[in-house]
C-alpha cells in the first residue's frame, strides 16, 4: 500500500475534477472510505476471534502478545479516508449517478 498515513493537503480543484463538484467528490470518497473501513474491521474481527476465550483470566490477557501485535498492525495502517482519496485521485473508483438526480438538476 503506497498510501501515506500522515496528513496531506489536497487541492480542491483536483478533487472536484472527476465529478465537477467538490461535494459529490467528497460523497464518493466517503462512501469508499466506509467500504474500506468495514472490510478492515471485519478482517480484524476474524483474526481476533481466534484469540477469544470463554473465561476471563488476567494471566491470559497479559500473555497474549500475538493479539497485541495484530492490533498494533491495524493501528499503523493508513486511514481508510486516505486510501479512498488516493483511489479517487488515481481514477480507480467507478462513479455512477442516479438518473433521477440528473433530471432534477
Amino acid at each position: 500500500m503506497a498510501t501515506q498515513s500522515s496528513l496531506i493537503t489536497r487541492d480542491n480543484d483536483e478533487l472536484s475534477a472527476p465529478t465537477g463538484n467538490i461535494y459529490q467528490s467528497l460523497v464518493v470518497i466517503g462512501k469508499r472510505a466506509r467500504q474500506i473501513s468495514a472490510a478492515q474491521k471485519e478482517e480484524l474481527s476474524n483474526k481476533l476471534s481466534e484469540f477469544a476465550s470463554t473465561v476471563d483470566n488476567l494471566e491470559e490477557i497479559f500473555e497474549n502478545r500475538e493479539q497485541i501485535e495484530i492490533s498494533k498492525f491495524y493501528e499503523r495502517m493508513p486511514k481508510s479516508t486516505s486510501v479512498a482519496t488516493d483511489e479517487f485521485l488515481e481514477g480507480k473508483l467507478y462513479i455512477r449517478k442516479n438518473e433521477e438526480e440528473e433530471e432534477n438538476n
